[in-house]
């Protein structure tokens, strides 16, 4: 090459090739196929392999306002749940250059505040868990590339949604507590309006209509081990008959459960069945330990990467929920007598 050790160029690639400098852009930058054939893409990446030719991401990023950067909007960071999310977001966008900023949106669900002057001019797109999407008008997310996590398909504002099958980790719940002969029901329920907790309540009041002879109570508590033990205390120690199974949102609520009812002389799970949600680690470090659904947080936050990669490269992301399945532990057995 006649410019010596001067760094090679995009032209030089395209005379090498015989194509355009378009077609070179176009080649490199992934967004060849339907407009160049596959003999000169391979012809442009041959050229610019004997080149030795590296794209200037920094001017390319420039040039088409990129910055290889996404936002992670989580309600919280209080639970390991949310750090599992990021963990895998971050796996999978490292390994397309991309990074990753986490932001904890001060308003839990509510509208989260504008993390940078312009989030627009900082990210490619955004990522946000456990939110209702106009929740993120204040960082401009509802005018970038945007993919919902753990959100309403029908009211996410038009963006991709990627969610867990969190209906179907409810129905295991509820057969696993029929199939052991539980007919009186406690469901203690997030206080917290969220899509996923209002799927919870409706797919667990579904399914035990179906059986006969059921009963469901309700009753609601903030996502901390002693709010949960005040509203499960409360609820237990009603006189009547007490129900035999308590259905928890959250592993959290479960933890409360087991305390309200060793306050009330019950042990679990000989009077009481608690079931939870999340399989955290509280969930083997409580005594019985907890029977619950497991949700794969970190194979959750790598779905919800690839599918906001996907979405930036103008590409539908792959449809269909993700997976769960109930953990049987010690917390789970027939009713009393």
């Amino acid at each position: 090459m006649a410019r010596g050790s001067t760094r090679p160029t995009s032209r030089d690639v395209a005379q090498a090739a015989g194509v355009s400098q378009a077609a070179v852009s176009l080649v490199l930058g992934g967004k060849w196929r339907g407009r160049v054939s596959e003999t000169t893409a391979e012809r442009v990446r041959e050229a610019a392999h004997a080149l030795g030719y590296r794209p200037n991401l920094a001017a390319r990023n420039l040039r088409l306002g990129r910055t290889r950067t996404v936002l992670l909007v989580v309600p919280a960071l209080t639970t390991e749940f949310f750090a599992g999310v990021y963990t895998g977001a971050a796996r999978v966008a490292a390994e397309h250059g991309f990074g990753v900023v986490l932001y904890p949106s001060p308003e839990g669900i509510g509208p989260a505040r504008d993390p940078f002057a312009s989030a627009q001019a900082a990210l490619d797109g955004v990522l946000a868990s456990s939110m209702a999407a106009d929740a993120l008008t204040a960082i401009r997310g509802d005018q970038l590339p945007l993919v919902m996590l753990d959100s309403d398909p029908d009211g996410s504002l038009g963006a991709a949604t990627v969610n867990l099958d969190i209906a179907d980790g409810v129905r295991q719940v509820a057969d696993h507590l029929l199939a052991q002969g539980h007919r009186r029901f406690l469901h203690l329920a997030a206080d917290v309006a969220s899509w996923t907790f209002e799927v919870r309540a409706r797919e667990l009041a579904a399914r035990l209509a179906g059986t006969p002879g059921t009963a469901l109570g309700t009753v609601r508590a903030p996502i901390s081990i002693e709010g949960a033990r005040t509203a499960a205390e409360a609820a237990l120690g009603r006189p009547g008959p007490r129900p035999t199974a308590v259905v928890c949102d959250d592993d959290q609520l479960a933890a409360g459960a087991y305390k309200a009812a060793r306050r009330l002389g019950l042990r679990v799970p000989e009077d009481v069945s608690v079931t939870g949600v999340d399989d955290l680690a509280l969930a083997t470090a409580i005594d019985p330990e907890l029977t619950t659904v497991r949700l794969d947080a970190e194979l959750f936050g790598e779905h919800g990467m690839r599918a906001l990669l996907a979405v930036l490269r103008g590409e539908a992301p792959e449809a269909g929920d993700i997976p769960v399945h109930l953990v049987v532990r010690g917390s789970t057995a027939p009713p009393p007598a």
